[in-house]
């Protein structure tokens, strides 16, 4: 079943709680954190938060698609960030907080396109949507210390104000594409 695996980036503010959520979503076999879709090779953590890189702070998820579609993806990545906002999510500012779907084929970037469709026809958000939908470029893995970085610091005040109400809404929201 290996090779039905496939990946999609997402930006959805600081990766740590997307992160956080992710991990916890049935189908999603791998969730990385890093940074995408910048001009600078090689690029740290420092670099990323001056905002001058280009590069957004998002996840990567490896996920089955026999067992949770693109699509069910994007709608829990909707609920979890607000890709109204340009440029910010809650106090994090700057480009790299950008929402962004990156992906890695064009069956993936219709989906996406298509879901951003929907919920624009739908009236879901109030504003409209800024979510970028663009190829994957240019990812570096984020430094080890922000793998997992919920799930090894959930007493951190970031964690408990910010990704730990986040996490809470996913299971509430979609108990049914929850881990056991």
């Amino acid at each position: 079943m290996t090779d039905s695996l496939q990946t999609i980036t997402l930006g959805g503010g600081c990766f740590w709680c997307t992160e956080a959520v992710f991990v916890d979503v049935r189908g999603i076999t791998d969730v990385e954190s890093g940074y995408c879709n910048g001009n600078v090779p090689n690029v740290t953590y420092e670099q990323v938060c001056t905002g001058a890189t280009g590069h957004n702070e998002v996840v990567k998820l490896v996920y089955d698609p026999a067992q949770i579609s693109l699509r069910e993806i994007l709608e829990i990545f909707f609920v979890i960030h607000d890709p109204t906002s340009l440029n910010r999510q809650g106090a994090d500012a700057g480009t790299q907080y950008r929402s962004g779907i990156y992906f890695s084929s064009a069956a993936q970037q219709d989906v996406a396109n298509d879901f951003i469709a929907d919920v624009t026809s739908q009236g879901t958000f109030d504003r409209p949507i800024v979510t970028e939908v663009k190829p994957l470029q240019n990812y570096v893995m984020a430094e080890a210390y922000h793998q997992d970085y919920f799930a090894n610091n959930p007493n951190q005040g970031y964690c408990v104000a910010v990704a730990g109400p986040k996490v809470a809404k996913f299971r509430k929201t979609f108990a049914r594409l929850a881990k056991a």
